[in-house]
């Protein structure tokens, strides 16, 4: 992973609540182990007729949408299963946040381990933000991890919460194994102070 670094980005609003992985990327899509294209199935059978071409209304086959890093979400977003393939999807699609009022446990902890950041925030802020998705859709917002805030157009900065060592990963551009990884010397450092420990089995 890269390191998370504060951006700024126009986002797209699908604010249907519930929203469970099934419809993130669904089931038929999860044979694969590979990441690539994931992005084009995303929200597959909303984005696509039985015909497999695009729906012109839904958000985010609009033209406003490209390029868009931000997703703003419905409540409970990501519930369901447990597929790590969804966070992979919207990462796939270009997301680098998504914003909701409740995020599933199981998915949020699944888009913080592979660098997609659930962002929470309060009803109000929530529908602030879908009013200017409406008006105004070339708006952008600013997210900056370090300070835990995303700042809307009219200045206002909404701080959200996160898990404190999933933030450290984040910043610092690795998973749960390359942090230790990364401690390994001073491991091996400690591990010097002691003296080896000697084991033996009574003789039966």
């Amino acid at each position: 992973m890269e390191p998370f670094k504060p951006f700024s980005s126009t986002f797209v609003a699908v604010p249907t609540e519930n929203i469970d992985t099934d419809q993130i990327i669904p089931a038929r899509f999860l044979k694969t182990t590979n990441k690539q294209g994931l992005g084009e199935q995303l929200f597959s059978d909303w984005r696509y007729d039985a015909n497999g071409q695009p729906r012109p209304d839904f958000p985010l086959n609009k033209p406003e949408a490209k390029g868009a890093q931000i997703l703003l979400a419905g409540h409970n977003f990501g519930c369901g299963s447990s597929r790590e393939h969804a966070p992979w999807a919207l990462q796939g699609f270009g997301f680098k946040a998504v914003i909701s009022t409740y995020f599933a446990d199981i998915f949020k902890g699944n888009a913080l381990k592979n660098g997609l950041l659930p962002i929470q925030v309060d009803a109000e802020t929530h529908r602030q933000l879908l009013s200017i998705a409406q008006e105004d859709p070339a708006a952008t917002l600013t997210v900056d991890l370090e300070k835990q805030t995303v700042t809307l157009p009219d200045g206002r900065a909404v701080k959200f919460p996160i898990d404190g060592f999933a933030r450290r990963c984040l910043l610092q551009g690795v998973d749960q194994l390359g942090y230790l990884m990364d401690l390994d010397a001073a491991i091996s450092a400690y591990e010097g102070t002691h003296p080896a420990r000697v084991t033996t089995t009574a003789a039966n």
